[in-house]
């Protein structure tokens, strides 16, 4: 390959076409801040009007339980039952396609729609994906405008932002409708004598409209109509709804009827902080409105985002007034663009270090050489991104950063090797550059492929983190294909035309030369010293393992936590507010009013938005906690947007610790409960800590669910402590006397209808005012401030069968009682949640979770029993209670277990790909005995930044099995190398030491150049500590513990076939002692050697065993007898040869007995 386009105009060509196609994928690969992760989720909602809430879960949605459990590709079924109504959520596997898992769901509800009892309305589906999270938001306020006007503006604003191309769902969030409501007076209908029925249906029949045929006359052909809608509010004044005394009632006479806002269901607040930019400020808040935007999925959120703002400042002082004010209180599309330049800006840095460190220790043109390969395989990369169809994102651009580490190796290696081979020949030739390639092609490709088996097995995480984090396997095996093409195609090509001179390379040798005497008396000194003292060697074995095994104590005693991920430095976080169940709109709109007045307070904080009786846009987080289904009125949240990252000295989640320790208090003064919602860096969870509570009955789950959120309040760390019961509150319930409704002839059916409608709840239609994005409807209903009043409404007439008019009152009275608690299920069994925070220095769930079983050493169940907690599973009965740990948890043991298993498959890998190269089993085991050790500097590492060890750090981790596997190839092989020319294997591998320290240096430094730019992320922190830490204290471990392996092992240098041809991989050195190969002779007596001759490469003994075998079989045919002879000869004579050069003294020596195998081999021949 190297010899084809080392001169082919096809080279340049080629590398400008990977220059190309790199640059057209940087400009179409879609930009986003984190990966698209498909996860749908399904709601399923369904209406049971009058059933309890076991009625509604048991008659209702188990039935949708079993069938949605039936799906293919479904991971968990939830549900929530409660009075009148249920909602069974389904959440898929990761990767399952929504549009697939909704035609599933959809045939599985229509083929079973028998299943469902009568009375229940629906199943109403409702899918949820991650696209349907908005990327912008804007929040409309004004001092001067109303909510309901805002809202006017906002319709409009939505509509015309809906005709930039990509958008997806949109949404408004606060201010109230337009209706037409027209307020009756339970007096003025009982002393006209009429009823709710009658009015309904006045208005009803006069609300029509429809065409009832055409007509001809003459030439013309006419359309008949017929009827009119109602247009306004006189129109509806003007009915006769009845005649009393034989004058016409009008609905003027018995209501007030008005076009207005409908009456607040809501309250959103807009306020700008101290750090806020704006002209206008709102420091007391102001009425406002929120439009949500998402996109469409597989777009570029970054392009959407523009258009859309680019859209919304040309429709102010047009479409907006000017007294309303617009505030982009969400734009996802420039967190990601800021993320992903300020990623790009990082990969030009970490390009610039390891061309710098490349000038300093190969010389300014390899420098150039590196600086070309390495933005041709990064840009063919991205490139490639687009075509796997990943985003540009933060994992996939530190995939790319991280890389640049390791793919620069080939090109070094090879640059390198080039000038050396010219060295040694005294002239700059083709040839020589061609060789000089083969020489190391082999080991090249080797290393290349084991550091592509230590990340690929990373791409098989399973669950949430799986997709989050597969591009930097995906992506980084890649660029280390692409990296090893352009170290045998474009670097030869390149080094041929920007070439030092030979006086250059001469003046570099030398200073090399002294370099390398100096190591070579370094090495010689510390080698012989470990060799020749049995003790010494030893003591540094054990020193090894005790520092190893020190190390990991640093997690037993704490001074390295391990967290799931870091939190990221976002410029947004939520505070969700749980007023206690039953509290009126007003009182949950003042208690966050009093926290935004708190929030305030905080220098960083550009802008705060309070949502009382509904939540905010919802994010990724909010779409899987489910925060948009928060309608009640007692529900309540505080958004809030911070200064940028880079103007505020603390962090995000150090402002969110500390806004919680103000507010907690605050909160439970007012009798709320609160929760500060950070944006999590990896996918979100119900919660950190998430108790699923199992027991045989529900009285007892309740109870117990009770008595754990107790224990979770006194656990140290342990913040944000809530359950998902509702309180129970009272209610008041209208209870019918069927007698003597049925003696007046009125039907239970008949009063629900009047109440219904006297409580606003009844929609006559809508009016039709010309165009409106949003209809206006009629809605008939008794004045608020009658409706508490139970005496008022028991004088509405309720119309009998007789045509008798008869007051409510005569038919029932109102009885409080207790609202019933809302029944959960998960995967169809019951269960009740508690959840809570983790916060401080050890903010990893298993923290959390072992300070709460502490406090629950004591504690019995209500059943008697005791707790038995479970963390893999469900408990396997409901016959006592125990309960699951899930949240944050399940994601960090799944990950860490499925990195544990990617972690040995990668072993593997490896093992096999130096197995095969080398031929021998006791090689690669030496080759990959540094691994472990890599933690001897990654723990430290942790320790010494304060950082917490990450599922990212055990990315790191892996990745360096490859690059210390990498390091150790270069040893070993050039210790075989010199082995083979005739060397000692004490003297090859002080000689390896000396000549690859060198280049293997490099390697380091430049993984650390390249690793030292993530240093800084939040979330990547712990992988930079890693792979600089864990790379340089193993690699100065490796240049010690190799060599000493090689000399303990020693045996594993003999060659299967001292006269044979090449090895399995081929002979990497290029020596003219080329190692044996592994034929199949035709001799099965050859066949079973040859096999044995495998196995005893890792010892002597299995080698004199193996010819006292062969002497004690049958004799062999004539003519195979003189070869089999001479073989046996050159084996003793090697094995001679081999342990007089060895002079091994360290421990694990073997000796053999050669005078014994001759004296065998004697016997043999006669």
């Amino acid at each position: 390959m190297t010899r084809t386009f080392i001169h082919s105009p096809l080279s340049p060509l080629l590398l400008l076409a990977a220059l190309a196609m790199g640059i057209l994928g940087l400009l179409i690969t879609p930009r986003q801040e984190d990966p698209q992760i498909s996860v749908p989720m399904v709601d399923v909602f369904v209406h049971y009007p009058g059933a309890s809430a076991e009625q509604v879960a048991s008659l209702a949605i188990d039935p949708l339980e079993r069938m949605m459990s039936e799906l293919l590709g479904v991971k968990h079924v939830y549900s929530a039952s409660q009075h009148g109504q249920g909602m069974v959520t389904v959440e898929f596997d990761v990767g399952e396609i929504m549009e697939p898992s909704l035609v599933k769901l959809y045939d599985k509800l229509e083929s079973n729609k028998d299943k469902i009892p009568p009375g229940v309305m629906g199943p109403f589906v409702k899918p949820k994906g991650v696209d349907d999270v908005p990327v912008v938001t804007l929040t409309l306020w004004s001092y001067d405008v109303t909510d309901a006007q805002l809202r006017l503006i906002a319709l409009d604003v939505m509509q015309r932002l809906k005709e930039v191309p990509n958008t997806s769902q949109s949404f408004i969030v606060g201010g109230r409708p337009e209706e037409l409501r027209i307020e009756v007076f339970p007096e003025r209908l009982k002393g006209f004598g009429i009823s709710l029925d009658q009015i309904a249906e006045t208005i009803k029949n006069a609300n029509s409209e429809r065409g009832t045929g055409h007509v001809e006359a003459g030439d013309s052909n006419y359309k008949i109509y017929t009827g009119a809608f109602l247009r306004k509010a006189v129109d509806v004044e003007r009915l006769v709804v009845g005649v009393r005394n034989g004058a016409p009632v009008y609905v003027r006479d018995i209501a007030r009827v008005q076009e207005t806002p409908a009456e607040a269901r809501d309250v959103v607040m807009y306020y700008t902080g101290p750090a806020s930019s704006a002209t206008l400020e709102a420091r007391h808040g102001a009425p406002a409105v929120t439009i949500a935007i998402a996109k469409k999925a597989g777009t570029n959120g970054v392009t959407v985002a523009n258009a859309v703002l680019e859209k919304m400042d040309y429709l102010r002082g047009r479409l907006i007034p000017d007294n309303v004010q617009v505030a982009v209180t969400r734009n996802y599309g420039a967190t990601a663009n800021d993320k992903v330049n300020e990623l790009v800006l990082k990969l030009f840095i970490a390009t610039g270090i390891v061309t710098l460190l490349i000038w300093f220790l190969l010389g300014l043109r390899a420098a150039l050489v590196v600086l070309i390969v390495i933005p041709v395989v990064i840009l063919i990369t991205v490139f490639s991104a687009y075509i796997l169809d990943y985003t540009i994102d933060r994992v996939s651009l530190f995939a790319l950063i991280f890389s640049i580490g390791i793919l620069v190796d080939d090109a070094i290696v090879v640059v390198e090797n080039i000038y050396r081979r010219w060295l040694e020949k005294g002239e700059i030739d083709t040839e020589t550059s061609v060789d000089a390639v083969r020489e190391v092609g082999n080991p090249t490709i080797l290393a290349t492929f084991t550091v592509i088996a230590a990340l690929l097995p990373m791409g098989f995480v399973s669950g949430m983190m799986g997709p989050y984090m597969e591009p930097i396997p995906a992506l980084g095996s890649v660029a280390m294909l692409f990296s090893l093409f352009a170290a045998f195609i474009f670097t030869p090509w390149l080094a041929m035309r920007i070439r030092p001179s030979l006086k250059k390379l001469k003046n570099a040798q030398g200073r090399e030369h002294r370099q390398v005497q100096r190591l070579d008396r370094l090495f010689r000194s510390v080698i012989n010293l470990l060799l020749d003292s049995k003790s010494k060697g030893y003591a540094f074995l054990f020193a090894n393992v005790s520092l190893f095994f020190g190390c990991l104590f640093m997690f037993y005693t704490e001074d390295v936590t391990v967290k799931m991920l870091p939190f990221d430095n976002k410029s947004e976080f939520n505070i969700v507010v749980n007023m206690p169940t039953g509290t009126a709109l007003p009182v949950t709109a003042n208690v966050t009013q009093r926290l935004a007045e708190e929030v305030l307070k905080i220098p960083e904080v550009v802008a705060v938005q309070t949502y009382a009786g509904t939540a905010s846009p919802f994010n990724f987080n909010g779409l899987v906690r489910h925060y948009y289904i928060r309608q009640d009125p007692w529900y309540g949240d505080v958004q809030i947007q911070l200064q940028h990252k880079k103007i505020r000295a603390q962090s995000s989640h150090e402002i969110a610790s500390a806004m919680r320790d103000i507010l907690t208090p605050v909160a439970r003064g007012l009798g709320a409960r609160i929760a500060v919602v950070e944006m999590p860096p990896g996918p979100p969870v119900l919660q950190t800590l998430v108790a699923e509570i199992y027991g045989p009955d529900a009285d007892t789950r309740r109870q117990a669910a009770s008595d754990l959120t107790a224990l979770f309040a006194r656990a140290p760390g342990v913040v944000d402590v809530d359950n998902l019961m509702q309180d129970s509150y009272k209610i008041w319930r209208f209870e019918v006397d069927r007698e003597k409704a049925v003696r007046h002839g009125v039907s239970v059916e008949d009063i629900n209808r009047q109440l219904d409608m006297a409580m606003g709840g009844a929609r006559l239609g809508d009016i039709k005012i010309g165009r409106v994005l949003e209809p206006r409807y009629i809605v008939l209903q008794v004045p608020m401030a009658l409706r508490s009043q139970f005496a008022r409404l028991g004088e509405i007439p309720v119309l009998s069968q007789t045509g008798q008019m008869i007051p409510l009152a005569e038919l029932g009275h109102f009885l409080p009682a207790q609202q019933d608690p809302i029944v959960f299920h998960k995967d169809l069994r019951p269960v009740e949640f508690v959840t809570g925070d983790v916060a401080g220095r050890l903010g990893a769930p298993i923290y959390g979770m072992l300070g709460i079983e502490k406090e629950m050493a004591t504690y019995r169940a209500p059943d008697g029993v005791v707790v038995q907690t479970h963390y893999i599973g469900a408990p396997a009965d409901n016959s006592k209670v125990a309960f699951e740990w899930t949240g944050e948890w399940t994601v960090t043991y799944e990950t860490f277990r499925d990195m544990g298993i990617a972690f040995a498959a990668a072993m593997v890998l490896i093992y096999m790909l130096v197995v095969w190269e080398f031929g021998n089993f006791v090689l690669p085991a030496i080759i990959m005995a540094p691994i472990p050790l890599t933690l001897v500097g990654i723990i430290p590492g942790h320790w010494l930044f304060g950082a917490e060890f990450t599922a990212t750090s055990m990315i790191g981790f892996i990745a360096l099995a490859g690059i210390i596997v990498r390091n150790s190839i270069l040893l070993v092989d050039f210790s075989k190398q010199a082995v083979d020319r005739g060397e000692t294997v004490r003297e090859a591998v002080i000689q390896a030491c000396r000549t690859r320290t060198r280049p293997i240096l490099i390697t380091v430094f430049a993984l650390i150049g390249g690793s030292v730019v993530i240093l800084t992320d939040p979330i990547f922190q712990g992988m930079a500590i890693s792979l600089m830490f864990g790379s340089l204290v193993s690699t100065l471990l490796t240049l010690l513990l190799i060599p000493l392996g090689c000399v303990s092992a020693a045996s594993s240098f003999l060659p299967i076939h001292p006269t044979g041809g090449s090895s399995m991989g081929g002979s990497s050195s290029g020596s003219s002692v080329s190692a044996p190969s592994v034929s199949l002779p035709s001799s099965p007596f050859i066949w079973v050697w040859n096999i044995l001759g495998v196995m005893r490469r890792g010892s002597l003994t299995l080698f004199k065993e193996s010819i006292a075998r062969r002497l004690s079989a049958p004799p062999l045919p004539q003519q195979q007898l003189p070869a089999d002879r001479e073989l046996l000869h050159q084996e003793t004579e090697w094995v001679r040869a081999t342990e007089n050069r060895s002079e091994a003294k360290w421990p694990v020596t073997a000796m053999m007995a050669v005078t014994q195998t001759e004296g065998m081999l004697v016997e043999s021949s006669e």
